[in-house]
């Protein structure tokens, strides 16, 4: 008897739905990506913000292309799990650039990017997302693009025209190839509501302490959770605990918490 492995780009697709969203816990090299995958997660993404901070680079367009390509391709093979990547802005100063990335990220064998516009104007991302999609088309990729928009998180704009600006935002980027649009920094449930409601693709958010839950959000029209840079965040306050607990009263039971050595060591032996 054989079985067939599905696709993992269909698979990843077919995971984008409110009935139960897909639910992502941002892992930032292998060890954090096959502890998120041991956990039970149905596909990874990483953190660009974790991936550079753990390659000695601060956030925000910084990070080489080559290094982070190769991160993402560590993490591609170190999964059974589909791989989405986010790549910043594209890892590029034009669109032309963006391509070169995207198709690097192909090569790596992921199923996915997210491209933010950031403080760039909405037509720039625009142009990136159509490039990154001829990219992928040329390649015969069935790549998921995610478009984030940052008017929130950024606070960019009239607070009173934000979410009307957000959708137009959005509109664009779905016209220009985006299969999903992800908009971090909102947990108001009626601007959650109405975003998922008057965006014709996928709805993506960025949960954390006090945010809906991951049903509550479902139930909202929200088809795609992320924790973003939340979790390396979190895994670097432990060791800051650890070293302030050592370095202050000479104790270690900030320790006692830890993922036991056989187990952990056992995630990164062998094939996966």
């Amino acid at each position: 008897m054989t079985t067939t492995q599905p696709d993992p780009a269909r698979l990843f697709r077919s995971l984008h739905t409110p009935t139960a969203p897909l639910a992502l816990a941002n892992a930032w090299d292998v060890a954090s990506a096959r502890v998120i995958e041991a956990a039970g997660a149905p596909a990874i993404a990483t953190t660009s913000a974790g991936v550079a901070w753990s390659l000695g680079s601060p956030d925000g367009d910084v990070l080489a292309r080559d290094r982070a390509l190769k991160l993402i391709a560590r993490i591609v093979a170190a999964v059974a799990v589909p791989v989405t990547a986010d790549i910043e802005g594209g890892y590029g100063k034009d669109a032309a650039e963006v391509a070169e990335t995207v198709a690097g990220v192909l090569a790596a064998g992921a199923v996915g990017v997210n491209i933010e516009d950031g403080t760039r104007p909405p037509a720039e991302l625009a142009a990136r997302l159509a490039t990154a999609r001829q990219c992928a088309d040329r390649a015969g990729a069935d790549l998921f693009l995610n478009a984030r928009i940052d008017t929130f998180l950024f606070g960019l704009g009239d607070p009173d025209t934000r979410l009307r600006d957000t959708l137009t935002r959005a509109r664009s980027y779905v016209d220009a190839g985006a299969d999903g649009v992800f908009v971090p920094g909102v947990t108001d449930t009626a601007t959650i509501a109405a975003l998922a409601r008057d965006i014709s693709v996928p709805l993506n958010v960025m949960a954390g302490p006090g945010a809906p839950t991951v049903a509550q959000l479902g139930a909202l029209g929200v088809a795609r959770v992320s924790l973003g840079s939340g979790v390396a965040q979190a895994a670097y306050a432990a060791a800051r605990r650890a070293a302030q607990d050592l370095f202050g009263t000479g104790g270690y039971d900030s320790l006692a918490e830890g993922i036991a050595y056989p187990e952990l060591d056992a995630l990164l032996s062998g094939p996966h």
